[in-house]
């Protein structure tokens, strides 16, 4: 087939700027357009070139095991664009964020479809904490805590904290203070948490805390998240 195979975990798109990683989910008609007006830089992971060949859009790279990619798109995309990489023990999803030296990925096109594929984009958001990754659909956006986190939400504002891991910490801003908890997937989860008003600080002892907020915070989890590059340049 045409394209190139991708030896293990060599970047594919590097640089200061913002990514839109681009599934071949559900796509509500403002996602992409709200996903590139933070983050310009396009990348489709294998079928979502579809999504952005219907939008109009070139995508900067295409990457994943290309099993999804239809024949129509990848007529109308040059073949150098294309990056195979054929392992199965990881998800398309994966195999892109991977390859992403950037500041930030913006994930869209990721939920609201088939939930085994859903839960293992959290799965990797977890097992991924070194890549800053916003995923975001119709109701809510869901990313990686780092190990200090200060969000600005207002009063009421709904903050789930969803344990991938076993994992303690502390905050502030919070209704219910996580302070002295140990949050377990199968023992205690922090879903319907509420902002107090204000600055919320959420602080981690170890990887794993996934933190989801309404699709409305996106600017405020941006600014949060820092969207520093990582001194990588294009490759």
């Amino acid at each position: 087939m045409n394209g190139q195979k991708m030896p293990p975990e060599r970047p594919v798109v590097a640089g200061a700027q913002a990514a839109t990683l681009l599934g071949g989910g559900v796509l509500g008609p403002r996602d992409l357009a709200e996903a590139m007006a933070v983050a310009p830089v396009l990348v489709a992971a294998d079928g979502g070139a579809d999504a952005a060949i219907a939008a109009g859009i070139v995508p900067r790279a295409v990457i994943g095991d290309l099993d999804s990619l239809s024949d129509a798109a990848r007529a109308r995309l040059p073949a150098d664009i294309l990056y195979q990489i054929t392992e199965q023990e990881s998800t398309d999803f994966d195999k892109a964020l991977r390859r992403l030296q950037v500041p930030l990925v913006l994930a869209v096109g990721f939920t609201g479809g088939r939930l085994d594929h859903e839960l293992a984009v959290y799965h990797t958001l977890a097992t991924r904490p070194e890549h800053r990754c916003i995923v975001f659909g119709g109701l809510d956006i869901v990313f990686h805590a780092p190990p200090t986190i200060e969000l600005d939400l207002p009063q009421g504002t709904r903050v789930s904290l969803f344990p991938m891991a076993g994992v303690t910490g502390r905050s502030r801003g919070l209704l219910w203070p996580i302070d002295g908890l140990e949050l377990h997937p199968a023992r205690r989860i922090g879903t319907s948490n509420a902002a107090t008003g204000g600055t919320v600080e959420i602080v981690t002892d170890g990887p794993g805390l996934l933190i989801i907020l309404p699709r409305e915070t996106l600017p405020a989890a941006v600014a949060a998240l820092g969207a520093r590059p990582r001194g990588a340049v294009n490759v």
